[in-house]
C-alpha cells in the first residue's frame, strides 16, 4: 500500500486535473519519433515509475501547495504577484523542476526544455492564465515528470555497447 505522501501527490494532482494518462501523452509526444510502435501503455508504466520516487512526490506537494496559497492570495507582496502572474524572471519553480529531471540525467534536461517551450497536451491547460487556477509550480512538475518518463524509456531503448572483436 502507498504511503501517504505518494497517496496524497497523486489525489493533489487528480484534483489539479492532472491524469497519468495526461503526463503519459506527453511521454508519448516526446519519444515516438524515436521509439516505434511505442503505446501510451508503455509510456504510462515510465510515468508510474517516476511518480514512486520520494523526490518527485515531494515537489508535487511543494509545488501545489505554493500554487493553492497564491489562488487564496495567501502570499505576500511582491512574491504574491509574482507567482499569479507566473513572472518569467522567477525561477524557483523550474529549480523545482530540475530536481525531478535531475535523477533521470541529461536526457531529462534536454526533454525538459523542450517540453517546457512547446507546452504541448495538459501543459498547454495549465498555462492558461483565463481560468483564475495558478499552476505557476505544477505546469513545470508535469512537465518535469514527462520528460524524466521520456529519458527513463529512452535509457531503457538504449542500444548495448560496443564490443571489441
Amino acid at each position: 500500500m502507498e504511503d501517504i505522501i505518494a497517496q496524497t501527490a497523486r489525489r493533489w494532482l487528480k484534483e489539479r486535473g492532472v491524469t497519468v494518462d495526461d503526463i503519459a501523452e506527453l511521454v508519448l509526444f516526446l519519444q515516438e519519433e524515436y521509439i516505434p510502435g511505442l503505446t501510451l501503455e508503455e509510456c504510462r508504466k515510465n510515468v508510474e515509475a517516476v511518480l514512486s520516487k520520494r523526490e518527485v512526490q515531494n515537489a508535487i506537494l511543494t509545488g501545489i501547495q505554493i500554487d493553492r496559497l497564491t489562488e487564496k492570495g495567501m502570499l505576500e507582496e511582491p512574491l504574491q504577484d509574482m507567482l499569479k502572474r507566473d513572472e518569467g524572471l522567477y525561477g524557483v519553480d523550474e529549480i523545482i523542476a530540475f530536481s525531478i529531471v535531475n535523477v533521470y540525467g541529461s536526457i531529462g534536461f534536454t526533454n525538459y526544455g523542450y517540453i517546457d517551450k512547446m507546452k504541448p497536451g495538459i501543459l498547454k491547460r495549465l498555462n492558461d492564465k483565463s481560468t483564475g487556477e495558478v499552476h505557476t509550480f505544477l505546469d513545470d512538475i508535469v512537465g518535469a515528470i514527462a520528460a524524466s518518463a521520456s529519458s527513463r524509456l529512452a535509457h531503457s531503448q538504449a542500444p548495448s555497447p560496443l564490443v571489441d572483436d
